[in-house]
């Protein structure tokens, strides 16, 4: 035991010594850097070679700033980040995904981004694509840049189109044309074969309540508003496709899910995430994708991940040169995009070319063309209780067993009681 003593104790010396060493031959550079830290969960396990490509490339873009990568996998990210925050020990810089975003803006741990590139006069807003960067502008405070993103768009299988003699959709399609295509569809399809898929849930609901112009929450978040008109409009619109026999039932499924019908040729026209690009790439007909229909106004789905600082960071102008970096630099870009790492909320077409350049789908354009009219999710501290009220009731209305406008009632009083307890 004391042996190994010894030898903890020389090896601590000879790593002072080593240390001090570099202290000295090189003095100027050790003072003059910058290190900050970045908590990352998107590029965990898959990505962190690619990380690291992105710091090499930001490091010596920049020579006084360095970056310490610190991760975690999803499932634990947020639990240590909570503890992390509480014990006043917050990363420089971090990933929020947009349904966390706001519960740590409004707490007020976010630094106003605003004031750091104030200074930086290389940089210029228009960088980003169109609403992503205010999605994350809270209170006129700029509290996170947007690093990635994906949307819901409107597949559809172009052969059953062609057979059925219905034309294609296009950007300027609304609820009506859309109605119109899949009931010409299922009148000329072969039997178990289907118009159109779009479930009747939560994730669906708050986007095409807001394609019908309605407003989930208010905006103190304190009074569900979705059981006005707009809200039955959108609900009727969701339900209808399943009544009207275009959506199948869940006894129609059976086992399968609908991603592979779809892949199976039995869904003509198919709401979904560009996430499955990838899955339908071999798929045995032509298809092709466009932004979806929206009702009296456009509207998408939009799932972001964004880097922020922290407010208490004793670097905040190294912190907004990083998250700029990462999340719009034509370096990060690239190798974000060779990668397969979800897609940045850039405007340049010159630097997402590699992603728009890929076939199937065509019409890769209409995933930015989505980012026009984004609608993000509600979202409070009661998140899955929330959700878990909506849906049983959406449900009910799906069933027949209540009305529409009954089941919008009864969840907006459930959720209230929810919002009560905020």
């Amino acid at each position: 035991m004391k042996g190994t003593k010894r030898k903890i104790w020389a090896v601590g010396i000879a790593g002072i010594l080593v240390a001090s060493v570099g202290l000295v031959s090189n003095p100027v550079a050790a003072a003059s850097k910058t290190t900050i830290n970045f908590f990352t969960f998107t590029a965990v396990p898959d990505h962190m070679k690619d990380l690291q490509a992105m710091v090499a490339a930001f490091e010596k873009k920049n020579p006084t700033i360095q970056v310490n990568i610190q991760s975690a996998a999803y499932a634990d990210y947020f639990t240590k980040l909570k503890t992390r925050v509480a014990g006043n020990q917050t990363p420089d810089t971090f990933e929020l995904n947009y349904e966390n975003f706001v519960t740590y803006a409004a707490a007020g741990t976010l630094l106003d981004l605003n004031k750091a590139s104030a200074k930086d006069h290389s940089f210029k807003k228009s960088v980003y694509y169109g609403k992503a960067y205010d999605v994350f502008n809270l209170g006129g405070k700029q509290l996170g840049v947007p690093s990635s993103f994906s949307t819901v768009v409107l597949f559809y299988n172009k052969d059953l189109f062609k057979q059925a003699g219905v034309a294609l959709p296009t950007s300027k399609w609304d609820w009506s044309d859309e109605a119109a295509a899949a009931a010409k569809l299922k009148a000329n399809l072969p039997a178990g074969t289907f118009a159109d898929f779009q479930p009747t849930q939560f994730w669906e609901f708050y986007k095409v309540l807001g394609q019908a112009g309605g407003q989930f929450l208010s905006a103190d978040k304190k009074t569900a508003l979705f059981n006005k008109q707009p809200g039955v409009n959108a609900l009727t619109w969701l339900v209808s496709k399943t009544q009207n026999g275009w959506t199948p039932t869940k006894a129609q499924m059976g086992t399968q899910a609908d991603d592979a019908m779809f892949k199976a040729g039995k869904i003509a026209m198919y709401h979904s995430g560009i996430w499955l690009f990838d899955s339908f790439k071999d798929a045995p007909f032509g298809w092709d994708v466009a932004v979806e229909p929206g009702g009296v106004q456009p509207g998408n789905h939009f799932f972001a991940n964004a880097v922020v600082a922290s407010a208490k960071s004793k670097a905040p102008y190294a912190a907004w040169k990083w998250a700029q970096f990462m999340t719009s630099d034509p370096a990060a870009v690239k190798i974000r995009l060779a990668a397969n790492w979800e897609i940045p909320a850039i405007s340049s077409k010159s630097a997402l070319s590699i992603y728009l350049s890929k076939n199937p789908p065509a019409n890769r354009a209409a995933v930015f063309e989505a980012l026009k009219n984004p609608i993000t999710p509600p979202v409070i501290r009661q998140q899955n209780e929330m959700q878990d009220a909506v849906n049983g009731w959406l449900e009910k209305a799906l069933s027949g067993s209540v009305s529409v406008t009954d089941a919008l009632n009864s969840a907006a009083s459930d959720v209230n009681a929810i919002l009560a307890k905020e």
